[in-house]
Parts: C-alpha cells; structure tokens; sequence
C-alpha cells in the first residue's frame, strides 16, 4: 500500500509535484498556476505520495479566517482515488477550520454523499463561470 504524508503548506512543493490534476476540465489551470492558486489560498493541505514525492490529493480554503471559508477544490489523483485520501485531506480543513459559523462547498453531484457524510448540509446556491477567463492556465 502507498505510504501517504500530509502536509498544510504548498511552500516548499515545486510546480513538477503538481501534474494529472484537473481531470475532465475544459481549460485547466498549469501546474504552475495550481501552485500559484495553492500559495494564494488561506488553507491548505496536500497528501504527497512518500516513494515518488509527488502530489497525490489536495483541498484549498478560501476564508476570511473569522466567520466563513469556502472549498473551491478539493482532489485526488484517479489513481489513489479510494483509498481514503479524499476524507483524510477534508477531515484535516474542518478540524482546523472547526471554529468558523461558515465551511461552504460547491460541488457536482456526484460528490453530494461525500460531504453529506461529513455533516455538510445539502443547499441549492448560484454559481458564475466565466469560461472564457485566461486565469485558469
């Protein structure tokens, strides 16, 4: 089995860590804007797989760090999906987000029974995309 580290800071992780992310996007951000956007975030956490170092899983939080924060991301590479990483890397931002009135996330569908099992209450909310945006590469 794959042995798994865990770490809450994109400081010292390197744009070469960060390829096979984003999988089905139309126009994905680059590894090296998806360290910019992990750098910029309030919070993170990444599971790095110890044999290869590479960046297996990670979860992004934007927040104002006293009343809200929000889930913009959260993904597992296909090939360690269902091994748990996904529930670990969440369970680590609502401990330390665990203070806050507001954890939000948006998610497809297909993913509503994850959170649901993380206590996350099932909301109807309004999205904007701006699918002609340069800021994703």
């Amino acid at each position: 089995m794959t042995e798994i580290k865990y770490i809450q800071s994109a400081g010292n992780i390197e744009h070469t860590q960060l390829n096979g992310f984003f999988v089905d996007w139309p126009d994905s951000p680059s590894p090296q804007r998806h360290l910019d956007i992990l750098r910029a975030s309030h919070g993170v956490e990444m599971a790095i797989d110890k044999d290869t170092n590479q960046v297996v899983g990670f979860i992004s939080v934007i927040s104002d760090g006293i009343l809200s924060a929000y889930i913009p991301l959260l993904e597992v590479l296909p090939a360690y999906q269902g091994q748990g990483i996904g529930k670990e890397l969440l369970n680590r931002i609502v401990a330390r987000y665990h203070h806050l009135y507001m954890l939000d996330a948006c998610c497809d569908e297909s993913v509503d029974e994850f959170y649901v099992s993380k206590e996350f209450l099932k909301v109807s909310g309004m999205v904007r995309r701006n699918f002609e945006s340069q800021n994703a590469t």
